[in-house]
């Protein structure tokens, strides 16, 4: 009981902290540090040497630098709006319009850089205004990019995956094979949705903004390279050729390429990508080493067997034990972000996969599709505000919008937990 109260505690510090502007890794240290000196005095901050060296020294960790680093050069040599460019011209004579090409290029673009905010500002940016200059449904545009931008952490590469792989030793290429069915799905769901909300009046204008001197060569001229990187990418680590790391540095020389010759590089958008890239990854990788402090103080304390031996003992069947599953993330979602929902709670969770014979890579896509709800669920959904902020509307118009598709991913949910091999069976196609 002490452990316990103990533990929640800690957890009250965190969101305290949060609540009171903190900044995130400084909100998961700060507590951590507490709790260690709360079960052995100074004596136990003699690890933290140890946890700093052992978190930081990864191989895993270092395809994070990479592709966002291939991200943030398209992103800044304009690439990002020839894919829009492209795909309007292939996909938006569907019913829907232009929200089809919002989907679909989240989805593309989701492919190559792997972060949900760089989709949802990439793509937002040059779909946002064409939009509301064509008079689309206001809430069912920005619902339609800020949902489809996280499609960037289901979609490999995923950035959440790799440090969900790095803290529980899980084959981050075996991750990334498993987001592929999932991710596919729900980007054909999105769109059936925005198919079926085109039949409703005013939602989609009836001019869905083609040109008649547009050709599918001109399209296809915008679309084809980055499909090549991204098949090269992919196609590299599922015939195990390479390993995320590996295939991360050579996507990021192509992209280099692909930037030089199709869009707008100067040396000044260069730096400014290492710049961004250097801020990012500083950011994250200060979350995962809080993370890896706040897991030791947690492991010195006995937590997790604690919680895995309570959670044993209650005799929850499978379904019971997802649907609180279902409960605390989506409760968690509401109030802490997305990395911190991983680092936080997988030390916990982790070791009680295996009393319910869970297996690892399944549970790596489930608890992604829950980072996801977490990006756009208020109060903090980072999505919303990154939409909110390129649109300069009301943030409560963004957050009605995307209702629809946090149902749309419950339904994806319930379908992975009632059909698992939808997320297995390509990893087990695998080497």
């Amino acid at each position: 009981m002490e452990l316990a109260l103990q533990l929640i505690g800690s957890f009250g510090i965190f969101l305290a902290l949060l609540a009171a502007g903190m900044a995130v890794p400084f909100a998961i240290a700060v507590p951590g540090v507490i709790y260690l000196l709360m079960q052995n005095g100074l004596t136990a901050l003699k690890g933290i040497g140890l946890i700093t060296w052992g978190s930081m020294y990864s191989f895993t960790l270092t395809a994070i630098p990479l592709f966002v680093l291939m991200a943030e050069l398209m992103q800044r040599s304009g690439l990002s709006f020839r894919i829009y460019r492209g795909l309007a011209k292939m996909v938006s004579r569907l019913p829907g319009g232009l929200l089809q090409t919002n989907i679909v290029g989240c989805a593309l673009f989701a492919s190559i850089s792997g972060s949900s905010v760089a989709t949802a500002a990439s793509i937002g940016g040059v779909a946002l205004p064409q939009l509301v200059a064509r008079n689309y449904d206001r809430r069912l545009s920005a619902g339609s990019l800020a949902a489809g931008g996280t499609l960037g952490i289901l979609l490999p590469p995923s950035i959440a995956m790799i440090i969900y792989g790095s803290f529980t030793e899980t084959s981050v290429a075996k991750l990334f094979m498993a987001g592929v069915v999932p991710g596919i799905m729900l980007t054909l769901m999105f769109m059936a949705y925005i198919a079926v909300r085109s039949f409703w009046g005013g939602a989609v204008p009836k001019d869905n903004g083609e040109d008649s001197g547009q050709t599918v060569i001109m399209a296809l001229a915008d679309i084809v390279p980055f499909a090549l990187l991204i098949l090269g990418i992919m196609g590299s680590i599922y015939a195990g050729w390479a390993t995320p790391t590996e295939a991360a540095s050579g996507g990021c020389l192509f992209a280099l390429i692909l930037c030089l010759i199709w869009g707008d590089l100067t040396w000044r958008h260069f730096v400014d990508a290492m710049h961004r890239t250097v801020q990012i990854c500083g950011n994250l990788m200060f979350i995962i080493y809080s993370a890896y402090i706040y897991a030791y103080a947690i492991g010195v304390a006995g937590v997790g067997e604690s919680v895995t031996s309570w959670l044993v003992g209650l005799h929850l069947s499978h379904f019971q034990f997802f649907g609180a599953l279902f409960v605390l993330y989506t409760v968690l979602g509401c109030l802490v972000e997305s990395i911190g929902m991983i680092v936080i709670t997988v030390p916990l969770l982790y070791p009680v996969l295996g009393n319910y014979g869970i297996d690892p890579i399944w549970f790596g896509v489930i608890l992604v599709m829950y980072v996801e709800l977490g990006q756009i669920s208020p109060p903090i959904g980072i999505n919303l505000f990154v939409i909110q902020s390129i649109w300069d509307g009301e943030l409560s118009d963004v957050v009605m919008g995307t209702i629809p598709f946090h149902i749309i991913m419950f339904v994806l949910l319930a379908l992975l937990t009632v059909f698992p091999q939808l997320a297995l069976w390509l990893p087990g196609q695998m080497g």
